[in-house]
């Protein structure tokens, strides 16, 4: 039970990262231009009702009186009231989460089986056209924007063919599965290729190693090896690798969020940022890094149940 003794001191880790990601997020959010009560209140507003609703906000207290209260309510689970939305901003995202998750899981889900398929197929047939068509395909489709990708589907599928809607997310689950399936499917294709170049490369350099040699030797089947032997003892780099990948795809559903019009945390925080609502802006950033932190956080727990030697 050793190796599991980080599960006591990591989360008092993580405190010192998630106050510095708020710090940070606050100050770059007070440097942005722009006056959030001016453009709730528009151009015509007087400075008297300007200045009320500053300070009705606490806009008008210095910046570290700010982050102070920010912090201290933030604990209380109160982040404050957001000017546009005109309600508390935890209701904000609240009412919000819900499609971020259910985007993020359905592409995590969609990228692991893409992945697990093509660096399969791929490892199998070293060498030969499967494997080098799986290579180009990964190597082309790295770098390409996960808006473009998006609006190239919605041309396709939703325009053309008619086979999905455009935008929303539905109601019940089966809805939310039907609408969401090109906007998941965006973004496993801007992370598949990453995981799929990297868990090739760790089943090739698994089929080459000794114990795969010596079980040749005594007979066994390459499937055998294979499903036996080579998969799991691939599968840590790529767990690894996937805590980097997913803090991608959190960031990443905030541009795709916005393509299909999903009413998402990533929706809501690209309006707070175009409208200066501070309060949203703050929140969503948190909880955004929140999830990244816990991600890699359950990566290292799924990395010690994977090789007994790793200790953390």
């Amino acid at each position: 039970m050793d190796r599991f003794a980080f599960l006591l001191k990591r989360p008092v880790q993580l405190i010192p990262v998630i106050i510095g990601i708020s710090l940070v997020t606050f100050i770059l959010i007070q440097m942005t231009p722009g006056d959030p009560v001016r453009i709730m209140l528009g151009p015509k507003a007087s400075q008297d009702a300007v200045d009320f609703i500053r300070a009705r906000y606490g806009l008008d207290q210095p910046i570290l009186v700010q982050y102070f209260y920010f912090v201290l309510n933030a604990l209380r689970g109160d982040f404050g009231q957001s000017i546009i939305y005109r309600s508390p901003v935890g209701r904000v995202i609240l009412d919000r989460i819900e499609p971020t998750l259910y985007l993020i899981l359905y592409g995590l889900a969609l990228s692991i089986a893409f992945t697990l398929a093509l660096a399969t197929a791929a490892a199998r047939a070293r060498g030969r056209w499967l494997d080098q068509l799986v290579r180009l395909v990964c190597v082309s489709s790295v770098g390409i924007p996960s808006y473009f990708i998006g609006l190239m589907l919605i041309l396709g599928f939703c325009l053309r063919f008619k086979l999905f809607p455009v935008s929303g997310y539905g109601a019940g689950f089966f809805e939310n599965f039907y609408h969401l399936f090109l906007p998941a499917l965006t973004i496993a294709i801007g992370v598949t290729p990453i995981l799929t170049r990297n868990l090739r490369a760790t089943f090739i350099q698994q089929l080459d190693a000794d114990y795969a040699t010596a079980g040749r030797s005594k007979g066994l089947s390459e499937g055998y090896i294979f499903s036996r032997h080579v998969f799991w003892n691939s599968l840590l780099p790529t767990v690894n690798l996937m805590g980097v990948v997913v803090s991608f795809l959190i960031g990443g559903t905030v541009l795709v969020e916005n393509v299909f019009n999903i009413p998402g945390m990533g929706q809501a925080l690209i309006r707070a940022v175009l409208t200066r609502d501070y309060f949203v802006v703050q929140a969503v950033t948190l909880v955004l890094a929140f999830g990244i932190v816990i991600t890699n956080f359950i990566v290292d727990v799924v990395t010690v149940l994977l090789d007994p030697r790793v200790k953390l």
